[in-house]
């Protein structure tokens, strides 16, 4: 980062964790209790779908009224004609805080986007561009196919991906197979991170999973009421390649089914409920096994801000 403050006065807030767990309203209390201490937090997003303006409803982004007045930055930045790498959103978060601490303000990031945390604080793995002959076979093989060629080919990149992740095994497959080099010996060339000129203050989100997946389950069934429809609607109508994130985003697919007349409004809202539910399992399990032991993590109980950022407040001087 350029400015000249040390990365003891370079503090950045990070709320993290699952969809659904309360991450965005957390994040807006510490910017609230920041204010009342004389300072100044601003949310920046760091959830892969709340990037997107297209999905204000589907990715449950904070309306005006749940910001507070607090300031929200990188949500709905992205038109969904656009994909939004990790590379793309670290550079914007960087920026994006390095004008905070310019400013004098305490960024938050939050969300629930491991990889973006991770290409933000440790860096971009430099990894050249793909064969084009070899992505377009490895995006058309099935699922599982390609599962079973990368537990054969880079069986260490298998083991780390969810069977039906059909992404991520298709990017681990196409890189093994175009560099000949795993991703995760690419991941340890990363570089460009910021975690080395920043002090972090980081809480992990991990609340019960019973608790959990009903919240999962009674925010998607409300955003059929609350946009969703018209949104999936609206993506239909632009006609946008099926493979950019924002068409296969959770719900997407789900809402396109039941408008197409491919099953029934409540089929559609029980696929999107266990979509989420799925989805909320594999952030659970990322951030209670990959962030550094240090990071602190909580339950959904005794989630006082002035006892979770008690470091933060008296490392700004704020007690």
């Amino acid at each position: 980062m350029s400015n000249n403050l040390s990365p003891g006065q370079k503090a950045v807030a990070l709320i993290a964790g699952p969809t659904a767990s309360g991450k965005s309203d957390l994040a807006v209390e510490l910017a609230l209790e920041l204010a009342r201490r004389g300072s100044r937090g601003v949310v920046i997003n760091a959830d892969s779908a709340q990037v997107y303006a297209d999905l204000a409803a589907l990715s449950a982004r904070p309306t005006e009224a749940e910001m507070r007045g607090v300031e929200h930055l990188l949500f709905g930045a992205w038109d969904g004609a656009a994909a939004c790498s990790a590379a793309d959103w670290s550079e914007a978060a960087r920026r994006t805080i390095e004008q905070a601490h310019r400013a004098g303000d305490v960024p938050i990031l939050v969300g629930g986007t491991g990889l973006y945390l991770r290409s933000l604080l440790d860096g971009i793995a430099p990894i050249p561009p793909i064969d084009p002959t070899i992505r377009e076979e490895v995006r058309a093989l099935p699922t599982a196919e390609a599962y079973a060629a990368l537990q054969r080919e880079d069986p260490q990149r298998a083991a780390a991906l969810n069977p039906g992740d059909s992404s991520r095994i298709a990017r681990a497959l196409e890189v093994i197979r175009s560099t000949g080099t795993s991703m995760v010996q690419w991941f340890g060339h990363a570089s460009g991170g910021i975690g080395e000129a920043i002090t972090l203050f980081p809480l992990v989100l991990l609340p019960d999973r019973d608790w959990l997946y009903e919240r999962c389950d009674l925010r998607f069934a409300r955003m059929l009421d609350r946009g969703a429809v018209a949104e999936v609607e609206a993506l239909l109508a632009r006609c946008l390649s099926p493979e950019l994130p924002v068409m296969r985003a959770i719900g997407v697919p789900e809402i396109a089914g039941w408008l197409r007349g491919e099953w029934s409004r409540e089929e559609a809202v029980a696929r999107g409920q266990q979509a989420t539910r799925n989805y909320a399992k594999r952030q659970f399990t990322w951030f209670r096994r990959q962030p550094p032991e240090d990071w602190q993590r909580t339950g959904n109980e005794n989630n006082s801000i002035p006892l979770r950022f008690e470091t933060l407040f008296r490392h700004l001087g704020l007690t």
